[in-house]
């Protein structure tokens, strides 16, 4: 079975939907998509595979990591179509971070979690030197590591500087989105399971603050599983629960004072999201999860812009009006906004 690329094209006069299928080549589960520019795109997944695109997603390369065939990669950061690093998740060693420069023709392997109980979750970057990834809590404390030279040498955060988490509390791996950076010195990152709550510094990890969130919690499967901000004081959260992806409830939440409050969208439904991402102009918002895909005009719109009945994993805009969107079952998908979409607010 083959995996297909769908470009879904929105009328000005309606919101009309039409598809372009095209073969990207894996059978893998993918979880992580990266585009610096709207022709490169690099998607990562399972098997320690990557995939990159040099065309906007028409062509694929697919390709393994040498060593890393039995990992996960949740997250790839990808900076032209040379550059990316990939984080993998899982316990102990399987928490990996690799970096190309030749465009995936060799990697390196920057850092290999020795922590036997942590687990690493998510990163993002300022630029192509300084990075930071977020990992699950040891010892009651989340583990953060960050670098300023390209991935060279990563550094630990110190976990005295960090709020305690609560008991059972962590961040979900589920599209290497669930920490967000801003600027030169701000860092969000989100959490589930007991509490649903937005870790905030502003000065590179001295201090923080932690803001509690509407977003469903309580159970292990609940919780934040997406953050992005366009700005520094514009952001979204998005989450639920990954067990009942069809139940409606309160996923879906922005903030515009730099995460310290959030409101929940008014939109409605509002299904299981593991990515939110913003368009960073206008201001829209696609999410996406296991059972639907969906577009928000702006974060104060009552209903749905469009939805599609499509299982996707992780999302990003190319583009002012183009989405890369990556899923299970050998699913990547092209979403392709016009200029003038319509339909009601």
């Amino acid at each position: 079975m083959r995996a297909f690329c769908v470009s879904i094209f929105f009328a000005a006069a309606a919101v009309a939907q039409t598809y372009t299928v095209q073969n990207s080549s894996t059978a893998e589960n993918l979880r992580g998509v990266s585009a610096p520019s709207a022709k490169v795109i690099w998607a990562s997944g399972t098997h320690g595979t990557f995939l990159r695109s040099s065309d906007g997603g028409t062509s694929w390369h697919e390709a393994k990591v040498p060593g890393a065939e039995d990992l996960d990669f949740r997250d790839v950061e990808a900076f032209d179509d040379k550059m990316a690093y990939l984080l993998s998740a899982g316990p102990g060693e399987k928490s990996r971070i690799y970096k190309t420069t030749d465009g995936g023709k060799s990697w390196e392997l920057q850092f290999t979690n020795k922590e036997p109980k942590g687990f690493f979750d998510c990163m993002a970057f300022w630029d192509r030197e300084r990075g930071i990834a977020v990992g699950d809590p040891v010892d009651g404390k989340f583990e953060l590591i960050t670098t300023d030279d390209g991935g060279k040498n990563w550094k630990a955060i110190p976990p005295d500087s960090l709020p305690p988490a609560h008991e059972g509390e962590g961040a979900f791996a589920a599209s290497g989105t669930c920490i967000a950076v801003n600027g030169k010195s701000d860092i969000w990152f989100a959490t589930g399971g007991p509490v649903a709550r937005v870790f905030h510094t502003s000065d590179s990890g001295k201090n923080w603050i932690v803001a509690d969130t509407p977003i469903v919690h309580g159970a292990d499967s609940t919780g934040i599983f997406s953050i992005a901000f366009r700005d520094a004081q514009h952001g979204v959260i998005a989450g639920g629960d990954y067990k009942q992806p069809e139940k409606s409830g309160p996923n879906l939440a922005f903030t515009d004072d730099g995460g310290a409050t959030w409101k929940l969208a008014a939109v409605s439904p509002q299904w299981y999201f593991s990515v939110a991402t913003f368009d960073g102009e206008a201001g829209r918002v696609f999410v996406a999860g296991s059972s639907r895909a969906a577009v928000l005009a702006d974060p104060h719109a009552k209903s749905w812009r469009g939805t599609w009945d499509l299982s996707l994993n992780a999302a990003t805009y190319c583009s002012a009006t183009r989405i890369m969107a990556v899923g299970p079952q050998r699913l990547t998908a092209i979403f392709a906004l016009s200029e003038q979409e319509s339909g009601p607010k």
